[in-house]
C-alpha cells in the first residue's frame, strides 16, 4: 500500500474533494522571503499522511489505523467505507509542539476511558477550522467550532464529536509545557476561545503556517514559547469572563497532575507523598488516575517519556544508567525492557540518532501502511 505525499493534485480515480472543500496546496512562504533565507537551513522536516494514492476501499481503513491511538474513528450514517474517505494531515515537530495541517471528508470521532488507560497521550489541543463544522462533547456539554473559532481541548480526558467536510490547523501542546497553568487551563476545558486575543491567536497561527517550511532551529524555541504564552493568555481572558464557573472546573486532577509533573524526578514521588501534599485519601487518588492505569502507571508513563526527550536531547551526555535511575529504575536492564515496549525502540536506538537531528519513529510501528500513525508523532513530539 503505498504512501501519498500530500502534495499531488490529481484524485483518484472517480473521486473529488466536494466542492466547498476544494482540495489546495498547503500556503508557501513567498519567494523574495525564502530567498533571504538561504543561508539558513530549515529545521523542520514534514510528516505526511494521506489516503489520496490509495483505492476508495482502503482509505477509510487507513484513516481508520493512523488516528487509532487517538480516536476511534466512524463514518456518518449511510456512508460506506467502499464509497472512499479522503483525508489527509502534515505534521510539523517544533521541539514538544506538534502542529497539523488536516483536511478530512465528514466523520465522527470517540477518545473513551479505554484509550486514557492505554496512552501516555494528554496534550492540549488547540483547533483552528478554516472550513466545515465541529461538535465536540465532554461530560455531555457539546462545543460548536466554525471556520475562524477557536477550540480548546484536553486529551487528558474521554471526550467525543463529529465533523462535517474539513479543513483545520491542530496544534497539540504536550502537558509538561504549560503544567503550571494546568487548573487554568482545565478551566476552559472543551470551549471555545474568544476575544481580542483568540483573533490574534488565529493570526499568529495563520501566518506561522506560512513560513513552517524555512523555520530555522534558532526561531523554533522562541515560537513554541509564544504560542504558549498566547493559549495561556486566551484561557484566562476567558475565565475571567466567566468567574462564576472558575471553582467548579478548577479540579484535583489539575492538582494532581501539577505536583507529579513538578516532582517528577524525586525519589520521593509516591502515592503517599502526593496525598499528603494534595490533602487527599488513597482512595480520592485511586480514583483520579483510575482511568490512567492507576497512578503508579501514570507516574512511569511520564517517567519513560522524560527519559526519551533526554535521550533525543544532543545537550544531555549523561550515561544511558543515569537517565534510568532519573526515571525511577534501579537495574538498567528494566529500563530498556520497559523503554523499549513503550516505544519500540531501545534507549540506544533513540541516542543514535541524535547525530542525525531527525527524530527516531519507533520501529515496532513504522511497518504500518502509510507510515507512523498520529499516536507515534505524539509521543515523539511529547
Amino acid at each position: 500500500m503505498a504512501t501519498g505525499s500530500g502534495s499531488g493534485d490529481d484524485p483518484a480515480a472517480g473521486q473529488a474533494w466536494p466542492a466547498h472543500l476544494e482540495r489546495r496546496r498547503w500556503p508557501r512562504e513567498p519567494a523574495t522571503e525564502k530567498d533571504q533565507r538561504l543561508d539558513a537551513a530549515p529545521a523542520l522536516v514534514p510528516l505526511r499522511f494521506s489516503t489520496w494514492d490509495l483505492p476508495p476501499k482502503d482509505q477509510f481503513q487507513a484513516w481508520r489505523a493512523h488516528m487509532a491511538p487517538l480516536v476511534s474513528v466512524h463514518l456518518p450514517d449511510g456512508k460506506s467505507p467502499d464509497d472512499g474517505f479522503l483525508a489527509e494531515q502534515i505534521g510539523w515537530h517544533l521541539g514538544g509542539m506538534l502542529i497539523v495541517q488536516q483536511r478530512t471528508q465528514a466523520h465522527s470521532y470517540v477518545r473513551d476511558q479505554s484509550m486514557l488507560r492505554s496512552s501516555p497521550i494528554d496534550h492540549w489541543n488547540v483547533g483552528l477550522p478554516r472550513s466545515g463544522r465541529i461538535w465536540n462533547e465532554v461530560s455531555r456539554h457539546v462545543t460548536e467550532t466554525g471556520a475562524g473559532e477557536v477550540f480548546f481541548r484536553s486529551l487528558g480526558y474521554p471526550y467525543r464529536g463529529r465533523m462535517t467536510d474539513c479543513d483545520a490547523m491542530l496544534v497539540f501542546l504536550p502537558y509538561e509545557l504549560l503544567a503550571v497553568d494546568a487548573s487554568l487551563l482545565q478551566g476552559v476545558n472543551n470551549t471555545l476561545l474568544s476575544g481580542s486575543l483568540a483573533e490574534l491567536l488565529v493570526s499568529y497561527i495563520a501566518g506561522l503556517e506560512t513560513k513552517l517550511g524555512n523555520l530555522t532551529a534558532g526561531e523554533v524555541p522562541r515560537i513554541i514559547q509564544t504560542i504558549a504564552d498566547m493559549v495561556v493568555a486566551c484561557a484566562a481572558s476567558s475565565i475571567k469572563s466567566d468567574t462564576g464557573q472558575v471553582q467548579a472546573r478548577v479540579g484535583m486532577m489539575e492538582r494532581a497532575h501539577r505536583y507529579i509533573h513538578l516532582n517528577l524526578q524525586s525519589d520521593n514521588l509516591t502515592p503517599d507523598a502526593i496525598c499528603r501534599a494534595l490533602g487527599i485519601s488513597r482512595t480520592r487518588l485511586y480514583q483520579l488516575f483510575e482511568a490512567n492505569g492507576g497512578v503508579l502507571n501514570y507516574i512511569r508513563k511520564r517517567r519513560l517519556l522524560q527519559a526519551y526527550a533526554d535521550l533525543g536531547n544532543p545537550a544531555d551526555n549523561r550515561p544511558i544508567s543515569e537517565i534510568a535511575e532519573a526515571a525511577g529504575f534501579a537495574v538498567a536492564a528494566n529500563f530498556t525492557r520497559a523503554f523499549s515496549h513503550e516505544f519500540g525502540l531501545s534507549p540506544r536506538e533513540v541516542r543514535r540518532t541524535v547525530a542525525t537531528e531527525r527524530p527516531a519513529i519507533p520501529a515496532a510501528r513504522s511497518t504500518r501502511h502509510h507510515g507512523t500513525t498520529i499516536g507515534d508523532w505524539l509521543t515523539l513530539a511529547g
